[in-house]
């Protein structure tokens, strides 16, 4: 996965990173740069910007001192969190519970990252968390659930492992083009409806952010979606996925 900071338009960035499992095998993954209207910017989750990169978001931050918030929105991606907080350090840090037991060193805002009072503060973007499974597995190893953020301007939606797209181009022609995390059934809470409410869920983010054209999943490249294509996609893997889960 290489380095580098895509410009998506209307004031929203993807910054692909590197992240290797074992030191060997890189799965990626990312943050978004967002420009807020009051000319301030936010970070969806974290990352530890180096080289080029670096140079294009402290150029475009006023070196960092216009970066109002960080987002981190998955609760188990907390390897950069406290570089990220360093490099930025008038950020005010949002996390999940867990953020706040894994990487106490950041100083973190009361408000978690998936509340409304964070949501209302950013009407920029649009966020929703997934029904039916675990925000937070108790199984560490289980990380199907994140925080999904949706910024209409660009048509961009950031979500980390929820849902998933081949994880290189040349596996696109054998694998689906959307589909829903691996761990997903795993992560079902133990309510009698979870499989349910998950896939029902999940049909609502198709239909109500169907306009959908740049998708940044974190352990895959960017997806560009042609119009109609996003919903069709994840429709289909939904549909697919409802039998397995409703009977879990």
């Amino acid at each position: 996965m290489s380095h580098k900071i895509i410009d998506l338009g209307s004031g929203f960035w993807n910054i692909r990173g590197s992240f290797k499992i074992g030191g060997l095998i890189d799965i990626g993954t990312q943050c978004s740069l967002v420009k807020l209207v009051s000319g301030k910017f936010i970070f969806l989750d974290s990352y530890t910007l180096t080289d080029d990169v670096r140079d294009q978001v402290m150029s475009l931050t006023n070196n960092g001192e216009d970066v109002e918030a960080i987002l981190n929105l998955h609760p188990f991606h907390t390897v950069h969190c406290a570089q990220m907080a360093k490099d930025f350090p008038k950020a005010i840090n949002y996390g999940s519970k867990r953020h706040k037991q894994q990487v106490p060193e950041v100083t973190w805002a009361e408000d978690l990252v998936e509340s409304k009072a964070v949501a209302e503060r950013y009407p920029e973007l649009e966020f929703s968390l997934p029904k039916g499974i675990h925000y937070i597995s108790p199984n560490e190893m289980i990380h199907a659930s994140s925080l999904l953020a949706y910024h209409p301007a660009s048509r961009s939606l950031h979500v980390d492992d929820t849902f998933v797209t081949p994880p290189a181009k040349i596996l696109k022609a054998v694998l689906p083009e959307l589909g829903l995390h691996p761990t997903t059934k795993k992560a079902l809470t133990d309510h009698p409806t979870a499989g349910q409410d998950y896939c029902d869920w999940a049909e609502s983010i198709a239909e109500k952010w169907q306009d959908t054209r740049n998708f940044c999943a974190a352990h895959s490249d960017l997806v560009q979606f042609e119009a109609g294509e996003f919903k069709a996609a994840l429709l289909k893997a939904v549909e697919k996925a409802r039998p397995k889960l409703e009977n879990a």
